[in-house]
């Protein structure tokens, strides 16, 4: 009956007298085919890299049966070098059967790096080739398991590509709503918001139009706090509701990670958000603290669609100081 996460007597009396009296309990909310394509394709693409991560999971416990201590050699054993060494070597015995000059030149290629860091990392792959004939498994039917995972990664990574572009080509195209077009530049605009994470945010929400204010936004989002009374108890170890639009939850957490970083020269990509981060830290865990990130931006968010003007960073004393002098003039006005 209500995106809201409330449990006690009066909420739940209400829910039940209104049950009774309608006999309806379905919820339905209308869809603007302007925005139901690009909601449908970015759908599409959190389950292409939901599942992609899953084999890139498999794979890596497959090789800590075969080959154990292969992640130390790559950082990243889905990286594209990593994969062409797996998917021609898959076995330690394979590797020190293999001739240098093909390994090192695999690694060239596909890293687009120095001879010396080649060098290196096939010196490390033979030492860690060398233990693992000693203490892994001898499982030769996991090279077939490990060669087959690596041909539906790729083809999963090869099917995100090709939707990222036409989610691309989806909004560039002349048919495409130019205000849609315009609210994911708007969005676009606030720092630590990447293009992806904007067309995700606008293809959830839709219609602004259709939340009154930013706390609408935050049950939407599913980060507003649960509510667990009864009786006499109150509930105080309540979690956030997590109700809503999961994908637009996830991309809006991941914004919040980005907002709180710092470049490699170490200048914040938003001081005001890390600042303000910093300050919720004190005697709160960091999860509680990137909560009241994910508001901030939910309120930016509702700012710059309800006002249709790009994000301003502005320090918070002195938008204040704006607030106060704008509503003194309308107080007098």
């Amino acid at each position: 009956m209500d995106i809201r996460k409330v449990k006690n007597d009066k909420k739940d009396a209400l829910s039940i007298a209104q049950i009774g009296k309608f006999q309806n309990i379905k919820l339905s909310q209308s869809v603007s085919m302007d925005i139901f394509p690009l909601k449908s394709l970015v759908r599409e693409y959190y389950k292409l890299t939901d599942n992609c991560s899953t084999y890139k999971k498999k794979l890596s416990t497959d090789l800590r049966v075969i080959f154990p201590g292969y992640k130390n050699v790559f950082s990243n054993v889905t990286s594209n070098s990593s994969l062409a060494i797996l998917n021609d070597y898959p076995t330690p015995e394979a590797v020190l059967n293999a001739p240098k000059d093909i390994i090192i030149d695999i690694l060239i290629k596909k890293s687009k790096r120095g001879l010396t860091w080649a060098e290196n990392v096939y010196s490390n792959l033979i030492n860690y080739a060398n233990e693992a004939i000693i203490i892994g498994l001898p499982l030769y039917g996991f090279s077939v398991k490990i060669t087959s995972t690596i041909k539906i990664i790729k083809t999963l990574e090869d099917e995100i590509k090709n939707l990222l572009k036409q989610i691309e080509y989806l909004i560039n195209s002349p048919n495409f709503s130019e205000q849609i077009r315009k609210n994911i530049e708007l969005i676009n605009s606030i720092p630590g918001i990447g293009r992806l994470t904007a067309i995700t945010i606008i293809a959830e929400i839709g219609d602004i139009d259709g939340f009154v204010k930013p706390k609408h936004l935050v049950a939407f989002f599913g980060i507003d706090s649960s509510v667990n009374e009864s009786g006499k108890f109150k509930g105080n170890q309540n979690k956030i509701s997590k109700r809503g639009t999961r994908i637009g939850r996830r991309a809006l957490y991941a914004a919040a990670l980005a907002c709180i970083r710092t470049n490699r020269n170490g200048v914040p990509i938003n001081k005001v958000l890390l600042d303000y981060y910093q300050v919720n830290l004190n005697g709160k865990k960091p999860k509680v603290a990137l909560v009241a990130i994910m508001h901030k931006i939910i309120n930016y968010i509702f700012a710059v669609l309800r006002n249709q003007t790009p994000f301003e960073l502005r320090d918070p004393r002195i938008h204040k100081q704006m607030y106060l002098e704008n509503n003194s003039i309308d107080y007098v006005a």
